[in-house]
């Protein structure tokens, strides 16, 4: 486990000394930053998952002392609500972006767009219930 913690900590302070460095250069090529972004998406997320797959068993066994299907349920109910408000957020960002270009070219479809970003918000509500419901049976 410190091995994943030892590794995110050398990636972040890489990219911060490289932000640095490029600011003071000015250097703003956009093919440069998309390259540098890439790296470093492809780079923490490996070391992301890892560190995530081996807190799971120490999670689950620290909160199972009770009852071993303990840690589980609160993975789940940790799971349902973040993956529901990240899918809430993707379709929330896609509605209202296109809901904004209808209103301007037709301010009158306000109140129609408005439902359609109302019923992608719906979509963390839902895993928040979800998570409650799975919270009240543990």
């Amino acid at each position: 486990m410190w091995t994943f913690v030892i590794l995110a900590t050398i990636i972040v302070i890489i990219t911060i000394t490289k932000g640095v460095l490029s600011l003071n250069r000015e250097v703003y090529s956009k093919e440069k930053i998309k390259r540098e972004l890439k790296l470093n998406i492809f780079s923490m997320v490996p070391v992301l998952t890892g560190l995530i797959i081996t807190m799971i068993p120490r999670v689950a066994y620290a909160a199972s002392s009770t009852d071993s299907a303990a840690g589980l349920g609160f993975i789940a109910a940790g799971l349902s609500t973040g993956l529901a408000a990240i899918g809430a957020g993707y379709a929330v960002g896609a509605v209202g972006s296109s809901a904004l270009g209808a209103v301007s070219e037709d301010p009158k479809i306000l109140g129609k767009t408005l439902i359609f970003v109302g019923l992608a918000e719906g979509i963390a509500i839902y895993g928040l219930i979800i998570s409650i419901m799975i919270l009240g049976r543990l």
